[in-house]
């Protein structure tokens, strides 16, 4: 299996695009962490926050539900960038964070 972008497969980064593309209120996805970094673990999870002006915490679960459903080998930490408190986390996000392809 080949790795691409973020050390996910081809077939990954396309199922999750796939939920991402379904929901229009997504502006944005950051992919952040070590995954971003490049120093990530065959078992490493997904930190992604997404960004959007309309998007809910309603919204947030569905895509959850939907990026579960998918049964992908590693977890993914799903966020509503606008909603994080921690201002360390959100400054790491602005540094290291890179956007995945949602388009």
């Amino acid at each position: 299996m080949t790795k691409n972008l973020f050390g996910l497969s081809q077939a990954s980064l396309q199922k999750i695009g796939s939920v991402l593309k379904r929901h229009s209120q997504i502006e944005r996805a950051i992919v952040y962490g070590s995954r971003a970094m490049g120093n990530f673990k065959p078992s490493s999870d997904i930190d992604l926050t997404l960004v959007g002006e309309n998007l809910s915490t309603s919204d947030l679960l569905q895509i959850e539900s939907e990026l579960d459903d998918l049964l992908l080998p590693y977890s993914i930490d799903l966020s509503l960038f606008h909603q994080i408190e921690n201002s360390d986390l959100k400054e790491h996000i602005q540094r290291v964070g890179k956007d995945f392809p949602t388009r």
